[in-house]
């Protein structure tokens, strides 16, 4: 489990960006983290795998701690990050060499590394471009080799940092999907973002503003009761049709399903 206990953390002094946080992530939760801008979300991301460090209070995963240097590398193992902009982990010159460097540092023994690698580029329908440059691929495929390097180094958690913000809505989709494969084969995922239609389908939503936790919850229960706009944050599709409709059925995260079972109980 990934638990944050009254995690204090600033870049200036006296205007903090996490103010006196806790909550806990349990093992194969799929989890969303949304916020308006500046909120503090990407500063949680960095936070949680080790990469800043509290000053105050304590982020452990498992049994391991942050602020503790010689737990550092494990947890840099076990809680992987990807990030808004794929090109930023990017430090090799082909999708091979991207892949091997991360199981390279966590010293994973050279006889596994090309069945891991053939197995985690399969995974991500990336395996035609092993001797591909990154830069030379979409934005999309970008993000699935982040992804693989990830997937690699066998994590128990993976944290997406604004993974979609920079796709189209096929790459986007793309990606989104493969959250979810991750999640239904026992991986904890941490999805940060600001689509709001990614959010429905999630199992619990942390709304954070001003550094602090506003909502801790289910997603339905917090489209259903929380005003989005007071957030900079936009409704997803599914929420504006049950509103505009005046549908008497339950919310729910397939607006199609949602329409079908307001017109059974007419």
């Amino acid at each position: 489990m990934l638990t944050f206990n009254q995690v204090h953390y600033y870049y200036k002094k006296g205007y903090p960006l996490i103010d006196n946080m806790s909550f806990t992530v349990q093992p194969g939760e799929f989890v969303a983290i949304i916020g308006p801008n500046g909120c503090g979300k990407s500063t949680l991301a960095r936070l949680m795998n080790g990469l800043i460090l509290p000053k105050e209070g304590r982020v452990r995963f498992k049994h391991l701690d942050t602020s503790i240097p010689a737990d550092l590398a494990e947890i840099h193992k076990r809680v992987g990050l990807i990030s808004q902009n794929p090109e930023d982990q990017f430090i090799t010159t082909t999708v091979m060499d991207e892949v091997l460097f991360g199981m390279e540092n966590i010293r994973v023994p050279r006889e596994e590394m090309a069945s891991r690698m053939q197995h985690v580029l399969r995974a991500v329908h990336m395996e035609e471009y092993m001797h591909a440059m990154p830069h030379e691929l979409s934005g999309g495929q970008k993000q699935r080799i982040a992804i693989a390097s990830i997937l690699a180094m066998r994590p128990e958690c993976i944290i997406f940092d604004e993974a979609t913000s920079m796709l189209d809505p096929q790459g986007r989709e793309e990606i989104k999907s493969m959250m979810h494969e991750l999640h239904r084969q026992g991986m904890t995922v941490i999805h940060i973002t600001h689509h709001m239609e990614e959010v429905l389908h999630v199992q619990r939503v942390l709304l954070i503003q001003d550094g602090r936790i506003e909502f801790d919850g289910d997603p339905l229960h917090f489209f259903e009761n929380v005003s989005l706009e007071n957030y900079q944050l936009k409704a997803p599709f599914a929420v504006r049709l049950h509103k505009k409709l005046g549908l008497k059925s339950s919310l729910m995260a397939d607006w199609k399903e949602m329409i079908r079972s307001q017109w059974s109980s007419s």
